[in-house]
């Protein structure tokens, strides 16, 4: 099945592309989602309106990424949580625990943004990528300590 992408798309392609995708993909993701419409010869003339709009649309999202970017750019984030022995924590640290201290920071930033494979599970400092745009990637610094003990 062929369908228009009204949105991005990870690992399947941007905004206004036609691409074939499995029917069931499309019927019951892509479709009910509004991610895509069926590439059908109406919707077909309708592709160009969408890719100037999409045009416009990003240049006005990449210009708030870059802004958002330079803020975040050296945001620090410090959590404290029990560790066992040898240091290894009890849980860890993910991109939900991160996106809520971003919140509490004045940031509102998805947790799907956050580029963090697997989740912190040990101590020290780590660099966890924020992808606010295609184009525009920032980094965070994110720093596991030791609770203090009562």
């Amino acid at each position: 099945m062929e369908v228009i992408l009204k949105e991005d798309v990870p690992k399947l392609g941007h905004r206004g592309e036609v691409v074939k995708v499995a029917e069931g993909y499309g019927r019951n993701y892509l479709l009910p989602h509004k991610l895509a419409i069926e590439a059908t010869t109406a919707n077909r003339a309708v592709i160009e309106q969408m890719k100037q709009s999409a045009v416009r649309k990003t240049a006005v999202e990449k210009t708030a990424a870059d802004a958002l970017a330079q803020q975040l750019d050296g945001t620090a984030l410090s959590f404290h949580r029990k560790v066992g022995e040898k240091d290894h924590l009890f849980g860890s640290v993910t991109t939900s625990d991160i996106a809520e201290a971003l919140e509490r920071k004045g940031f509102n930033i998805d947790r799907r943004k956050l580029q963090l494979n697997e989740p912190i599970k040990s101590l020290g400092e780590f660099e966890v990528p924020v992808r606010l745009h295609r184009d525009v990637t920032s980094t965070i610094k994110v720093t596991v300590e030791k609770e203090a003990e009562a």
